[in-house]
């Protein structure tokens, strides 16, 4: 297997994209794609790595289409938080999808890795790759929903605005639900939306 993260040519790439391509329905991987390219331009506009953007893209839904058992395998052999497991596939995927691309792609790069892990929820510390994935998923332009265009035109003045906008957006659309909100997202928001007023 090639080491994607330290010869990322288009050869590499194209390998990536089908070992991806393969765990994945053909929307979920239309969708993979919008991100790579949102999140390369992000990562071009703000001095992040293009490769490391596009990997991360690429890999961020990886084990999206897992089954319950295949995440429940990896939360118990991997000793993540036990907790995990009364969360839903929306908060299992990052978290246990990073060590899934770990161990079947071979990609081992600690930024990559934890870029795939909050690309759902967000954290309170990011760093400017973790932010292009976040912002990226959310942009990507196969995505359309009421709010969708302020976010594309606040990630190209300003990532952190970007990341503030859509973790206010998502956190209400949650509580608009009713839904149960998992930790990291209440802790995403205390750090980018509330600590900003």
């Amino acid at each position: 297997m090639i080491d994607f993260v330290a010869n990322y040519s288009e050869e590499a790439r194209q390998e990536l994209v089908q070992h991806v391509k393969s765990h994945m329905s053909e929307k979920r991987f239309k969708h993979v794609l919008g991100v790579e390219k949102a999140a390369m331009q992000l990562a071009k506009d703000n001095g992040v790595s293009v490769e490391k953007a596009s990997i991360a893209a690429l890999t961020h839904d990886y084990a999206k289409e897992r089954s319950q058992a295949d995440f429940f395998a990896v939360i118990d052999s991997e000793g993540l938080d036990p907790d995990l497991k009364e969360w839903s596939n929306a908060i299992w995927h990052g978290v246990v999808g990073a060590y899934l691309v770990e161990r079947e792609l071979g990609i081992n790069d600690t930024d990559i890795l934890h870029a795939i892990i909050v690309h759902t929820t967000g954290a309170a510390e990011m760093t400017p790759l973790d932010k292009v994935i976040y912002v990226a998923d959310y942009i990507e332009p196969g995505r359309d929903f009421p709010g969708v265009n302020k976010a594309r035109a606040l990630a190209k003045e300003n990532l952190d605005a970007a990341v503030a906008y859509e973790t206010k957006q998502t956190l209400a659309f949650l509580i608009e639900k009713e839904a149960r909100i998992y930790p990291k997202t209440i802790e995403t928001y205390n750090r980018w939306v509330a600590q900003k007023q």
